[in-house]
């Protein structure tokens, strides 16, 4: 007895040592994870200008004569276009364009190139074939709606061509449900837009043909407006609802029919009927003179495919599953054979994209580089066979060299530096991330080998979705002669007029249909100008698009132009933190978005994470930080001004000058209500990060004008869906946390005095702290008092209790009932375990290492409350460090002294002792896991951390939190099956030994 009490002491030390230690190995882990680093970048340069105003230019021709044994569809249709130029112009003009084909042009010659001579009144238009033919007309088109002379002297006489051959749209408005009953119907993040949902069917005939008839005349026209700007090519969503899979085999035997059995399984005749009715839309784009590509997700998934491969146990790095998709692509491109390519993304995909009844999908699959090359290989093979193209998306979010293959250079060479095909087309966003400003360009466009087309997004997702005044032009401008400069093998753009992100989550603006498409339309048409001709003015093309949509007076579109030179200004104050903004952070693993206190598009963040990183790197310049947004205001109104000083009566449609001003209000409304929010939140983390009084009065200022322009921003715009309130549900969330620090540090402080006092007043549970291997001993000498019984059980419930609920401003029933029910179930596990002995030994041990957890959780709360306790999480790893080190270190003395009170106390054996222990902590573990795992991981921890807002609210309403921190749903599996194991152990240890 006396060995062993003589060793009791040296077992507690060097348990602490070994628990500081590990708690110390832990913390730097938690660091390395978390790895949170702030590094300044150049953002992508732009530089707005406004063009001088000049007189609008009648055009000088007025017919269009073809040659008839040459002008096939497509020269039909751009002259079509060219007449109603004319005509919407309203000028009489005498001169005949005249349009010949066969022409030699000469060496370096493309398939657009175009010769134009004038002769007097009349034009002569020559090219090799239509599709030079075309793009003249289509050049001469832009030029009369613009109020441009036809030709300049420079181009009198002389070829030309564009610039970048390849000029994508995407897949606009057309067929997208559109009436306000589809529209904002509360937390619509959804990235599936509807489109053609009218005219899908779940069922035979699986097309409803009159639906279509209206979504096709949709499509028709857009096809045809963006023929007109100067497009030549779209991409439309589909791939896997074509394909029978009739063609998958080994050339001696197919197999199509273990995938989708022909007698009784949809998938076949769905297949048929989509090829039948969605074909003719795509031929009709193609006959018109655009390349058709469908774009899919991969893995592109339907649930009897899923089900093959799941039986043959095939992944993305075998061959064998890319033999499947490849002969699928073989059977699409020779029974559509207007369709010229497939464009692929595998950064992203799941049920978020699916449409509701339709059974097929996505599922991110293809992630490491060695399934990037399967795939591509496969492709690209049946593409060359076939004189196709694939155009491979580099878009991917994740960790790896396939995780940021988007950005990173020597990720791009990893992946993709030995895939070599003449029908690759690699594609980039142009910027080093999502479509955010003040990132830098992005430097994987200038390296490679590979044909590259650059995407650009018209109708800024991150940046009002088209709602807000936003001229790309000088952007654009600036990214395309850069690249073009750097690398030559970039030959073309995909500009997105109406795609990225979800769209029932912002206004109710469809490209050509909806509200006032025609603010972002400015930006496809700068994309196109810009693709045909590198070196264009931006200013110009400002003016032109001004004067072609809103007024051909002068001083209106130079007006016009000048407000639009202010729209950028306006949105990178507004709608960004700057000192924040100009940095590169990353954590997790991830890079971080420059507007991460927006997470994302409408959803203003009250995060802990988000918040406390923001003001932590932007400290150095907190007023600015703080304050910026008013300057966002101020070029709002001198936008507004200029246009109220237009004259009505000279645009074309005075309702569009109202559009014009009410975006403007709206504009400066909602910079209003953001600028107080950021000041709000900079105040507050100034309060928790330094204490001061003159911080905590300007938190408090800002929170009460925060109150009011929230107020003033969700009555005036709350209802209004074309320009739709921002969501501050995870802003209130924050907010109110917030309001609770001071309340709770004071809080912290008496459960601190409280928690201490218990220690060393109540003397059953001072001594089953610091000498519990003579606990039993201890309490058999001197019996407890009463009062000393009831301490030892009420004191520490009440601190445990009212401890837990300050760390979560008493706003998180969640964590207190995982938190609280672990302790319940570890203390009642072993009371069952010691039978019918007394168990107020087991009470003073496990209620005074509660206390002494409550000591280190308080001790951390007292100084300025929760708040500063996650600020100092999410940003110093010293104090981070320090603490997870310690309270690890309490964490596991629990389990070291209840083992050895139950050898005082109860006199067990030490491996009885220990097992006892194990089954104890195995309990909750299992019983947790097992309720979380019942729950849904991703419904869990969105429940949790709605009520915690510790990270982004949005994330749980985007992938999900599981897919943006790659948290494995299968993790609380692994809980129980580690806290089976942990009391299967103990029961072994447990059981009594006989001889």
């Amino acid at each position: 007895m006396r060995t062993r009490a003589r060793r009791a002491p040296a077992i507690l030390i060097v348990s602490l040592v070994l628990l500081l230690a590990v708690g110390f190995v832990l913390a730097t882990q938690v660091s390395g994870f978390l790895g949170i680093s702030a590094e300044p970048v150049a953002a992508a340069p732009e530089t707005a200008s406004v063009a001088s105003a000049r007189t609008a230019t009648a055009p000088t021709v007025g017919r269009v004569r073809l040659a008839e044994d040459e002008a096939g569809p497509r020269v039909r249709h751009a002259a079509a276009a060219f007449r109603k130029a004319v005509d919407d112009s309203g000028a009489e003009a005498d001169g005949t364009l005249t349009v010949a084909t066969g022409t030699d042009l000469g060496e370096g010659a493309g398939p657009e190139a175009y010769r134009a001579t004038s002769d007097g009144p009349d034009i002569h238009l020559e090219a090799a074939d239509a599709a030079g033919a075309a793009a003249g007309l289509f050049q001469l088109a832009d030029r009369v709606r613009t109020a441009r002379p036809l030709l300049t002297p420079d181009e009198d006489g002389e070829v030309q061509q564009p610039d970048l051959p390849l000029r994508l749209v995407d897949k606009g408005a057309a067929g997208v449900p559109g009436t306000a009953a589809d529209w904002r119907t509360g937390e619509e993040y959804s990235h599936n837009s509807g489109q053609f949902s009218d005219a899908i069917l779940s069922d035979a005939p699986f097309v409803d043909t009159e639906a279509l008839a209206e979504d096709a005349e949709q499509f028709r026209t857009y096809v045809d407006h963006q023929l007109a700007r100067g497009y030549n090519g779209i991409v439309m969503p589909g791939f896997l609802e074509y394909v029978t899979f009739d063609r998958f085999g080994d050339g001696d035997e197919f197999y199509g029919d273990e995938i989708y059995p022909t007698a009784e399984d949809p998938h076949v005749a769905r297949a048929l009927a989509m090829r039948e009715h969605f074909g003719s839309m795509w031929r009709y784009a193609h006959d018109a003179g655009m390349r058709v590509y469908l774009g899919t997700d991969m893995l592109a998934l339907s649930t009897p495919l899923q089900r093959y491969l799941d039986e043959h146990d095939l992944d993305a790095e075998d061959p064998d599953l890319w033999n499947i998709y490849a002969a699928g692509l073989e059977e699409l491109l020779a029974e559509m054979p207007y369709v010229d390519g497939l464009m692929i993304r595998i950064g992203e995909g799941g049920r978020i994209y699916q449409l509701p009844g339709w059974d097929y999908w996505s599922q991110i699959e293809v992630t490491t580089p060695t399934a990037v090359k399967a795939m591509l290989d496969a492709f690209t093979t049946v593409a060359e066979r076939q004189d196709r193209e694939i155009i491979f998306r580099t878009w991917s979010v994740g960790v790896g060299a396939v995780g940021d293959l988007h950005t990173n250079p020597a990720s791009y060479e990893e992946v993709l530096g030995d895939v070599h095909s003449d029908a690759l087309i690699v594609s980039t966003k142009h910027v080093a991330g999502d479509f955010y400003s003040f990132l830098p360009l992005n430097p994987t466009l200038e390296v490679g080998g590979h044909r590259r087309i650059v995407e650009l997004q018209s109708r800024r997702e991150f940046e009002g979705f088209g709602a807000l005044p936003n001229d790309l032009a000088a952007a654009y401008s600036a990214a395309l002669t850069h690249l073009v400069t750097t690398n030559p093998d970039i030959e073309g753009v995909w500009t997105w007029n109406q795609d990225g992100g979800p769209i029932h989550a912002g206004p109710r603006t469809l490209y050509l249909r909806e509200g006032f498409w025609q603010l972002w339309d400015l930006n496809s048409y700068a994309a196109s100008r810009l693709a045909w001709d590198t070196s264009a003015d931006p200013g110009e093309i400002t003016a032109d698009w001004a004067r072609e949509t809103f007024s051909s007076d002068p001083d209106t579109v130079r007006a016009i132009g000048e407000a639009m030179a202010l729209s950028r200004e306006a949105v990178l104050d507004g709608l960004y933190i700057e000192p924040f903004a100009e940095n590169q952070v990353r954590a997790l693993g991830l890079e971080i978005p420059p507007q991460t206190w927006l997470f994302e598009w409408d959803i203003v963040t009250g995060d802990t994470a988000v918040l406390s990183s923001v003001y932590a790197i932007s400290k150095d310049r907190l007023e600015e930080a703080a304050e910026g947004g008013r300057d966002a205001i101020e070029t709002a109104e001198s936008m507004r001004r200029i246009i109220a000083g237009t004259d009505p009566s000279t645009w074309r449609d005075p309702l569009l000058r109202e559009e014009l001003l009410a975006a403007i209000d709206y504009e400066i409304n909602l910079f209003r209500v953001l600028d107080d929010y950021r000041a709000m939140t900079m105040y507050h983390a100034e309060w928790l990060d330094t204490g001061t009084s003159r911080a905590r009065e300007r938190w408090q200022s800002a929170r009460a004008a925060f109150e009011k322009s929230r107020a003033s921003h969700v009555s005036t715009y709350g209802d209004d869906q074309a320009h739709p309130a921002f969501q501050f549900t995870a802003a209130d969330i924050g907010a109110r946390r917030a309001d609770r620090d001071p309340a709770m540090a004071w809080l912290a402080r008496g459960l601190l005095v409280l928690s201490l006092a218990g220690l060393i007043l109540v003397r059953p549970l001072r001594i089953a702290v610091t000498r519990p291997w003579r606990l039993g001993r201890a309490l058999r000498e001197v019996p407890p008092k009463r009062w000393e019984r009831a301490a030892v059980l009420v004191l520490p419930l009440v601190v445990l209790v009212l401890g837990r609920a300050t760390l979560t401003w008493f706003a998180a029933p969640a964590h207190l009932v995982v938190t609280l029910g672990a302790w319940l179930l570890f203390a009642l596990t072993l009371r069952l375990l010691i039978g019918r002995r007394d168990p107020f030994a087991l009470w003073a041990v496990v209620g005074g290492i509660a206390l002494v957890r409550s000591v280190i959780l308080m001790a951390a709360l007292a100084n300025r409350g929760p708040g500063r306790y996650w600020y100092l999480f999410w940003t110093e790893p010293g104090p981070r460090t320090f603490y997870i080190t310690v309270a690890f270190a309490g964490f596991g003395l629990l389990f070291v002294a209840t083992a050895l009170a139950l050898r005082s106390a109860y006199g067990f054996i030490r491996r009885a002792a220990v097992g006892r222990v194990l089954i104890a902590a195995g309990v909750p573990v299992v019983l947790g896991g097992a309720g979380v795992a019942m729950m849904g991981t991703e419904r869990a921890l969105t429940v949790w951390n709605d009520q915690m807002a510790l990270i982004p609210w949005g994330l749980s309403r985007i992938l999900g939190i599981t897919v943006h921190l790659g948290i494995p749903t299968s993790l609380p599996w692994f809980a129980v099956g580690c806290g089976a194991a942990a009391a299967l152990v103990g029961v072994a240890l447990s059981v009594r030994l006989r001889r």
